[in-house]
Formats: structure tokens, sequence, C-alpha cells
């Protein structure tokens, strides 16, 4: 079955960095569409960034320029760097894949959301 695994949380203080990574199996990767998403304690979950099976990328605006989303669909592993970190990035973040067709796009996935959902790993930010 469609498996996807978050790792890399962890403690940093303001200003640092982290590496998340996601490792999928279980189905064809480069067709599906792939997003980091967020969900800080008390607040409801929000979109991170996006990235398409041919490396198209879009960020939400309070992470554009800080955080950068990347694939290797030959080893089906999503990673996100988050650089210049803040207290309110802190939260857990979870991993998720939408089909997206031959050409693994994220219309369908912005449309009407992802289908498949790793466990999260938590990221917590001290200033």
């Amino acid at each position: 079955q469609k498996q996807l695994v978050e790792s890399g949380g962890g403690s940093v203080q303001a200003g640092g960095s982290l590496s998340l990574r996601c490792a999928a199996s279980g189905y064809n990767y480069r067709l599906y569409c792939m997003a980091w998403f967020r969900q800080a304690p008390g607040k409801e979950r929000e979109g991170v960034a996006l990235i398409a099976g041919d490396g198209s990328t879009s960020y939400a605006d309070s992470v554009k320029d800080r955080f950068t989303i990347s694939r290797d669909n030959a080893k089906a592993t999503l990673t996100l760097q988050m650089n210049s970190l803040k207290p309110e990035d802190t939260a857990t973040y979870y991993c998720a894949a939408e089909w997206g067709g031959s050409g693994g796009g994220c219309a369908s996935a912005r449309a009407g959301g992802m289908s498949y959902w790793g466990k999260g790993t938590l990221v917590t930010i001290s200033s």
C-alpha cells in the first residue's frame, strides 16, 4: 500500500536550519504531486509547499525564500530544506501525495486536496 514516512524533525534555535525528508513507497512516485503541510498546536493544518512531478514548485507566502521543496523521483523521496527558522514555524510537518496524472501535476491537489498522508514529524523552534 502507499506509504509516506517523514524524518528529520527536531529542535533548533531561531535562525537555524533543518532538513525534513519523506520516503514514499507503494506507488509510481513520479506521477504524484507531493507536498508538505504543517499544523501548529491549536491551529488548522496549512500547506507549506507543493512540487509537481516535473519539479515545478509553489510555496506559502510565510515560507517563501526560506524553505525549499525538492524531490528525487528515482529514489521516491521528498525533501524540505528549512532555513532562517522562526518560532512561528513550530509545528508538526506532514508529507502528502495526490495523483497527478501522466505529468504528476498538482491541479487535482489544488482543487481537491491530498489523498495520502504521512504521520508527521515535529519541528520546534526556540527563540
